[in-house]
């Protein structure tokens, strides 16, 4: 504890759990400061490229010396209001920093941590110079403890497989990202620490794909599904898939056409269903009309507007048998999100009833797990060209915090007995797999 005025008060910080889940609330406590106090709580966090990030925000401690983050209003800094989790989500590069960057975690068998502190005053700027009144680490994972992560090579797949703790049998998920390439683990292990099985896929930059200089066929994701399916800890009449942006239009792609993947559900997020049907994986990613703004980013949604009324450049998703969930930003600058959700072929083919469209507005294209920082723009270099721009992902901070909280907890909801979390056989409501895991 540090001393901060003539009273000698002894400042105390405290965040719990300060070991939990990335997508897990925490709550951040003030405590023995003096009454009616300016304070600034400050989250530092620096990834594993070696750039830092930061929030701060401005509170005034009540009359017992306290600040509670999860009930108290912010008065300004990064967010103003009741923000809980305000401290993570609004984390950006510290002043300085080059422009275009994003925090995409790479080891997720180590956690990510922040340095939460409290300063006296209210503070903007110059965070590295001053000594904190009080300081806190917190450890936010992507895996629980016992979730077991199995590097994946079969049929020439690049993949990871995310276990569950436990004997299984799992429902199972296909997680596939977007046009950047390479495997990204993260949401994949997230959804294993709620129970889930989940398979994530490499399918721009594989294995395969460097070897032959080919891009992948259709058939790269029917065997990463019958991978699945074959699998002795899961359950193969239980297997979902879910995809991000271009991951969304494979996505949508298999669900309505492959006769081998017999899908229990399909999540589709910020992407649509406009591509050339006859073609194979590289017709999706064939076109290239793009605009730039003021500030020269690309913007990407105009790609496949105005939605086209030809059968053959849009999947039939009439002819789907399966539930689909479209997760939509209203603010997406990389996919006309909002336009395809609203076509209507599911309605006039009478299926609409499989269709469940979650949107929501000033949200934008990188909707992801609860509390990821929101990333406006960012550097993006196409795996098929080569070319390196800055992209316009769009979204508003607060809005699109909102969105990642509300969309995250529907999907996992789309598997009702994930409420419960099972560690070697103890099944108990999840308030913190970490403290459960202290039980065993």
């Amino acid at each position: 504890c540090f001393r901060m005025d003539e009273k000698h008060r002894c400042v105390q910080l405290s965040v719990n759990p300060s070991r939990g889940l990335m997508d897990e609330k925490f709550v951040i406590l003030v405590q023995n400061a003096p009454p009616s106090s300016k304070l600034t709580i400050h989250s530092f966090h620096q990834c594993e490229d070696d750039f830092g990030w930061d929030a701060f925000a401005h509170y005034i401690s009540d009359e017992t010396g306290s600040v509670n983050v999860s009930e108290d209003c912010s008065l300004g800094g990064r967010y103003s209001g009741i923000e809980p989790m305000g401290l993570l989500w609004s984390l950006r590069p510290v002043p300085g920093s080059k422009p275009g960057l994003r925090i995409r975690k790479k080891n997720v068998q180590e956690p990510m941590l922040v340095t939460v502190s409290v300063y006296e005053g209210h503070r903007k700027e110059g965070f590295a110079d001053l000594v904190p009144l009080a300081s806190v680490l917190v450890e936010r994972w992507y895996m629980a403890p016992g979730v077991r992560r199995i590097p994946v090579t079969e049929g020439g797949l690049t993949a990871t497989l995310f276990l569950p703790p436990g004997p299984g049998p799992f429902p199972a998920i296909l997680d596939l990202w977007g046009s950047v390439g390479q495997l990204v683990e993260y949401r994949a292990a997230l959804m294993a620490s709620h129970g889930l099985a989940a398979l994530t896929i490499d399918y721009l930059t594989a294995d395969i794909v460097k070897e032959t200089g080919k891009m992948v066929n259709l058939q790269y994701f029917e065997t990463a599904y019958k991978f699945l399916q074959e699998h002795p800890q899961i359950l193969g009449s239980r297997i979902a898939m879910l995809g991000l942006s271009l991951g969304s239009s494979v996505t949508v792609r298999m669900a309505t056409y492959s006769e081998v993947m017999k899908l229990r559900c399909a999540v589709c997020i910020s992407g649509n269903h406009v591509q050339p049907v006859d073609e194979d994986f590289e017709g999706i990613m064939s076109n290239s009309k793009v605009r730039i703004n003021e500030e020269n980013q690309v913007i990407f949604r105009d790609l496949t507007l105005p939605i086209t009324s030809d059968p053959l450049q849009k999947v039939d998703v009439g002819r789907l048998q399966c539930p689909l969930m479209l997760i939509v930003g209203e603010d997406d600058q990389m996919s006309p999100t909002r336009e395809a959700a609203n076509d209507e072929m599911m309605e006039r083919a009478g299926n609409s009833h499989l269709l469940t469209v979650l949107s929501y507005p000033d949200a934008g294209h990188l909707i992801e797990p609860p509390y990821t920082p929101h990333f406006p723009y960012g550097k993006f270099r196409s795996t098929i060209t080569k070319k390196k721009m800055m992209v316009l992902w769009g979204g508003e901070p607060v809005a699109h915090s909102r969105a990642q909280e509300d969309s995250w907890k529907k999907i996992l909801a789309t598997f009702p007995p994930l409420i419960l979390t099972k560690l070697n056989g103890l099944n108990k409501v999840c308030g913190s797999c970490f403290e459960i895991a202290k039980l065993l």
